[in-house]
């Protein structure tokens, strides 16, 4: 009688589950490598950077035009030459300084705030991007990037604002108590653009091709803004518009931003020209703009530069 022998089936193998896993790893400590960290933390995180942050900001300005013979003049004549253009075609061209009093003031102050909001904007699209080396090869918060794009066009218009007011004082703007508004209004102004800098960062970051087609968005914008001609003017000459047009055409950020230091460094520009409860608007855009973009931007904070 034969004897039968039976092996026992072949073993294989099986992967450590996944709730093993995360027990492992709770046990000795470890945690997702990138992963992001919570709100309160990243505000911390950022904050312990601001002395990178602005250093950085300050070394893109000072090589932003270090191969141009005329350096850093370039950073007041590029506006200066933007506002002879604009005043060449639109002011005289087209007309658009009749009935506005102070118009070259005006024109300029327009062109200089408008180019703050436009070249954060710009900037804040291609911080991600743009940047991939430095963002895969060092841990820190991301939103430093864009953030600090947005101060290094603060430092910039700062620069411009010494030329727009040997502007106001050659066409005879006296020096007021109201010029001490244009710090509230830049405040606002710098939250508004770095809330609107950290979406389009992100954004940016999965479509980098949202870069070439922000110039027409913000050239659109511009027109709609008052930067070259007054909204009273152009509102009163088109009667015939529907109702929720104006107020739509004044509660505009950036014709907000743009009206507020027209208020605060002309005396011509009168608070019969500013849309009702302005200040409130502005503080409104800046802090949708600002948190709700800061909250937008963290929260796909562990997939920058990755893919």
């Amino acid at each position: 009688m034969s004897q039968v022998l039976h092996t026992p089936p072949p073993t294989t193998a099986t992967a450590p589950a996944e709730d093993d896993l995360a027990a492992l790893a709770a046990r000795y400590g470890l945690s997702v490598s990138g992963a992001r960290p919570t709100l309160r933390e990243y505000v911390s995180q950022l904050w312990a950077r601001r002395h990178f942050i602005a250093a950085f900001s300050t070394a893109k300005l000072t090589a932003q035009y270090s191969q141009a013979k005329l350096g850093q003049l370039w950073q007041v004549m590029t506006p200066l030459l933007n506002a002879a253009v604009y005043y060449f075609i639109f002011g005289v061209l087209m007309g658009t300084k009749k009935g506005v009093a102070d118009y070259v003031p005006f024109l300029v102050t327009g062109v200089f705030v408008w180019t703050f909001t436009q070249s954060s904007i710009m900037a804040g699209t291609r911080a991600i991007s743009g940047n991939l080396g430095l963002v895969r090869a060092l841990h820190f918060p991301r939103a430093a990037l864009p953030i600090s794009f947005c101060l290094q066009q603060l430092q910039q218009l700062l620069f411009s604002m010494a030329a727009l007011v040997v502007i106001l004082l050659a066409f005879g703007v006296p020096v007021s108590a109201s010029w001490l508004l244009a710090i509230p209004a830049l405040t606002l102004q710098f939250t508004f653009n770095a809330g609107i800098a950290m979406i389009l960062a992100r954004v940016g970051a999965k479509t980098p091709d949202i870069a070439q087609l922000m110039p027409f968005v913000l050239r659109t914008w511009m027109y709609i803004s008052g930067v070259m001609w007054s909204l009273d003017h152009l509102l009163s000459k088109h009667s015939d518009l529907p109702f929720w047009v104006a107020p739509l055409l004044k509660a505009n950020p950036a014709a907000v931003y743009i009206d507020l230091m027209r208020f605060a460094l002309i005396d011509s520009f009168h608070a019969s020209q500013l849309p009702a409860h302005v200040w409130l608007i502005a503080t409104g855009w800046a802090l949708l703009a600002g948190v709700g973009g800061f909250i937008y931007f963290w929260k796909a904070e562990e997939t920058y530069g990755r893919g």
